[in-house]
């Protein structure tokens, strides 16, 4: 059977491509530093073209883009869509980009919702997760978590709906802290350190409200040699997980049932919060990878860019 899509995970700083058959099953994939601060006076139908123009010499392949492609800052801003959203209202709202040999490509639109504080609103977006959660075809009441620079946490309802989600900057806040701030100064390199990382977890499982506090526990543990200098690292990331999960469970169903708490994302960041999520007496599983590829093929098969054959 030949290939029917290319699905495109185009974010910040990666381009990932993956070609898939009618049955949305992967036939090969490329990838390239290519994300949409890398290319070039925004040629992005230059960037495609030369790491997938082979490919579309097919032209019955429909093209599908999800991530921040279709941002502010990227190819043309894809408009949100406000949560609750399933994946055929979104199918039914792609964005389309004309190319220069008159064939188009599909942007996913990002999720948008507002949160009611106590003082105002706060709004909240993701673009890219929501491709990634529709490919995962989760039960409704399932919270899936997406590890990351930004954190994602995110409620799913029936007929694959995303219905509820929250962000938390804890990767950027890792990079931050530990590279530009006080903090990096006495770490260095080694083995990670499970013990340092459970500590700083159960630190702030304990005392999510004194995080600022403990973030500069990192530093006096160095000065006083408590926690050796390649552990740090691994402290300071422990006590920022384990505040995200402290803030985020009571947020998210207190108590997830056994498997009903999915991860995805990158494996090792994955079973880091894996550890996290033991520690606060909750069991999560990690899924398989290649799920904004299998999201993109359900939404082109909703939007009716290509016919489904059922596996």
């Amino acid at each position: 059977m030949g290939a029917s899509l290319l699905a495109l995970d185009w974010g910040t700083t990666n381009l990932r491509a993956v070609l898939l058959d009618q049955r949305g099953r992967p036939l090969a994939e490329r990838h390239q530093a290519a994300g949409i601060l890398q290319v070039p006076d925004r040629n992005f139908e230059q960037v495609l073209l030369s790491l997938c123009g082979d490919w579309l010499q097919d032209r019955s392949i429909a093209i599908i883009a999800s991530g921040m492609i279709g941002s502010r800052q990227g190819w043309v801003e894809a408009p949100y869509l406000t949560a609750p959203i399933t994946p055929t209202a979104a199918a039914q709202a792609l964005t389309r980009i004309p190319l220069q040999d008159d064939r188009t490509v599909y942007l996913v639109p990002g999720v948008s919702r507002a949160v009611l504080d106590s003082v105002d609103h706060i709004d909240d977006v993701m673009r890219g997760e929501e491709t990634q959660v529709w490919g995962a075809d989760l039960e409704p009441g399932s919270i899936v978590v997406l590890p990351g620079t930004h954190s994602k946490w995110i409620q799913c309802g029936a007929a694959g709906s995303i219905d509820h989600f929250r962000t938390w900057m804890t990767g950027e806040l890792f990079a931050v802290l530990s590279q530009h701030s006080i903090l990096g100064r006495l770490m260095e390199p080694g083995d990670p350190s499970e013990e340092a990382f459970t500590l700083g977890v159960q630190r702030t499982l304990a005392a999510p409200e004194a995080l600022s506090t403990l973030l500069f526990s990192v530093r006096t543990a160095g000065l006083m040699s408590r926690i050796a200098p390649s552990a740090l690292s691994d402290y300071l990331s422990g006590l920022l997980i384990g505040a995200e999960v402290a803030s985020a469970l009571p947020r998210f169903s207190a108590q997830p049932e056994a498997g009903q708490l999915q991860l995805i994302g990158e494996p090792s960041l994955c079973n880091r919060y894996a550890r996290a999520l033991a520690l606060a007496g909750v069991k999560a599983e990690s899924l398989a990878p290649g799920l904004a590829a299998r999201g993109a093929w359900r939404l082109a098969c909703a939007a009716g860019l290509i016919s489904e054959i059922s596996i």
